[in-house]
Order: C-alpha cells, then sequence, then structure tokens
C-alpha cells in the first residue's frame, strides 16, 4: 500500500510537470486556453498560440517524457544486473559510440536524420564489440564487460576528439560540440514517431522481466537456486537497457547524471525492490528530464543545453546523497 501511494504521488506529479510545462516558455499559455487547445474546443487565443502547443511544446515534452523515463529505466536495470548503485547507462560505452557517431554525421554533412541513424548505428556497434571483447577475456564477464566498456567508450572519446581536431571550425566544429551537449530543441512529431519504437522494444522486457531481474539482483548462485538462467537473463536485461541508451543518444544528444541520480532518489523513495524501483524510476525519470528541460528553455534568453543542466542539478544532488549517513 505505501508503494502504491507513492507511485500514485510519483503519476500525479508527473501530470502536473507535463501540464506546468505546456503553459511555461516565452510565449505563455493560460491553462483555460491549453484545455482547448488540446481537446480542439473554440479557443480565444490565436493561431500562434495553438501552433506552438502542438507543433513546438507538445512533441518536445512528450519526447522528454519518453528520454528521461528510458535513462532512468537503463540506470535501474544496470544498477541492478552489476549490483552496483554507482553504474549508469553510459558505463558500457554505448553513449560514448553513439557520439563518435553523430559525431562522423556531422562531418560527413549529413542531415539531421542522417546523425540520428549514424549516432544509434554506432552506439549498437559499439555495444556488440564490448559483448564480444567481454566473452573473449577470461575471468568474470561482468567484470569483463564494464572493463570492456570503459576501454571502448576511451577509444570512443578519442575518436570525438580528434573529429573535433579535423572538423571545420566555422561550421562544423560548433555543431558537434552543442551536438554532444545534449539539446532539446527543434524537436517534432517525426523525430517522436522514429524514438518511440525503440523505447518500447527496449522498455517493455524489462518491464516483464523486472521480478526476474529482482532476483539477479541477489546473486548468480541464488538466482541460479531459484531456476533463473542468470547468463541469457543478463544479456537480455543489458541488451534492451543499452538499445534504450543509444536510442536517446541518437536523438538528443549525450546527457548524462539522469540514469544515476534517479535510480538512487528512487531507491531511497520503495527500497531495492525492482518490481517498484523500475516503474517508479520511470515516473520520476520523465518528470525530473521535464523540469530541467523547462529550465534549459526559459531561464535565459538563449536555449542553455539540457546535458550542462543535468549536470549542474545531478553532480551536487548526488554528492548531497553521498554525505548522507544513509547508504545509497
Amino acid at each position: 500500500m505505501k508503494h502504491r501511494k507513492i507511485i500514485g504521488r510519483l503519476w500525479l506529479l508527473l501530470i502536473v510537470v507535463i501540464v506546468s510545462s505546456l503553459c511555461i516558455g516565452r510565449y505563455a499559455v493560460p491553462l483555460t486556453e491549453l484545455g482547448r487547445i488540446l481537446f480542439g474546443l473554440p479557443s480565444g487565443g490565436d493561431a500562434t498560440m495553438t501552433t506552438v502547443i502542438r507543433n513546438v511544446r507538445l512533441p518536445r515534452i512528450l519526447l522528454a517524457g519518453l528520454i528521461g523515463a528510458a535513462l532512468s529505466a537503463a540506470g535501474v536495470c544496470f544498477q541492478s544486473v552489476f549490483q552496483n548503485p554507482m553504474a549508469s547507462p553510459d558505463i558500457l560505452g554505448a553513449s560514448s559510440g553513439a557520439g563518435l557517431g553523430a559525431a562522423l554525421g556531422l562531418l560527413c554533412g549529413l542531415s539531421a536524420r542522417g546523425v540520428m541513424l549514424s549516432a544509434f548505428v554506432c552506439g549498437i556497434v559499439t555495444i556488440v564489440g564490448v559483448f564480444l571483447i567481454g566473452a573473449r577475456a577470461q575471468g568474470k564477464q561482468v567484470v569483463n564487460l564494464i572493463l570492456a566498456g570503459i576501454m571502448v567508450g576511451s577509444l570512443c572519446n578519442a575518436g570525438i576528439s580528434y573529429i573535433k581536431l579535423v572538423a571545420d571550425p566555422t561550421n562544423q566544429l560548433p555543431a558537434i560540440t552543442y551536438w554532444l551537449m545534449g539539446s532539446l530543441s527543434g524537436v517534432k512529431w517525426s523525430d517522436l514517431q522514429f524514438f518511440a519504437p525503440f523505447i518500447a522494444v527496449g522498455a517493455v522486457p524489462l518491464l516483464l522481466l523486472r521480478w526476474r531481474i529482482n532476483i539477479l539482483s541477489l546473486g548468480d548462485d541464488e538466482a541460479r537456486t531459484m531456476g533463473v538462467s542468470t547468463d541469457r537473463l543478463r544479456w537480455l536485461v543489458i541488451c534492451c537497457a543499452t538499445l534504450l541508451t543509444a536510442a536517446c543518444v541518437a536523438v538528443c544528444g549525450m546527457i548524462g547524471w539522469v540514469g544515476l541520480v534517479v535510480p538512487n532518489l528512487c531507491r531511497r523513495l520503495v527500497g531495492n525492490d525492482v518490481r517498484v524501483l523500475l516503474p517508479s524510476g520511470l515516473l520520476l525519470g520523465a518528470s525530473f528530464l521535464l523540469i530541467v528541460d523547462n529550465v534549459s528553455r526559459s531561464l535565459l534568453a538563449t536555449e542553455i543545453p539540457i546535458g550542462i543542466l543535468t549536470a549542474f542539478i545531478g553532480a551536487p544532488f548526488f554528492l548531497w546523497m553521498l554525505m548522507r549517513k544513509e547508504k545509497l
């Protein structure tokens, strides 16, 4: 009952944040007009207000919510699989690989959709390489995966630095730098249609298997005694979480801290039970990134890259959690 109340409050928080996000901005929209626009009723506002809500804010808000939920879900799964609260969605190098793909796309002059596809494909290829290295290495597979992810991620970061070095400093370099900071500006309905299927493919299996993930977090020996195939389940969870991470980075750039801070905060609210932790992480992650996006587009005259704000908010908050006496 306690967990149901918490999840209900997180649903309420998400609804309030979504409605507030639709009203907040440089072009303020009254709440009454917002309801008329969303339900297709005659509006007292001008046509510009309707266009702003339906074609600019609504797709951006939905996409921000999906990205926050996806990154948070990936963080919950990685932390449970690796039994480490410091694990994050980029622990296996998916974010660095996707960033390298986007930098290559921008260097080659691809379109916006081409850059997204390049980032997504490179992120997946990076994880495949990490899996192959981890499978061939001697020792524990979990440790091998983490070490391989760190090494491959470093190589991808080196590749990004080299691309910045050879890129045109007038046009290409600023575009690459801004993209790597993470941004949701210019999001369209087509981006949401491109992104949503990957989120569904990655998130639905995790939700259906969350009780098995809960058993896996106890350790391999305990999980095997309960009839769970640990290796197969671990690979499946990692693949789904990686798919979520690569898709997020491909659409909006590299956004850190969401998959690290939100799962730890949810763990303080509902405990370590993944059956409750994963749904609460989805809801709180969506609300968190929506709030950060509102600050990003409303604080200054020019939009602040969302990756900068998540670091400014996430790092001090995580330090505060570390300094408390309770364990993460």
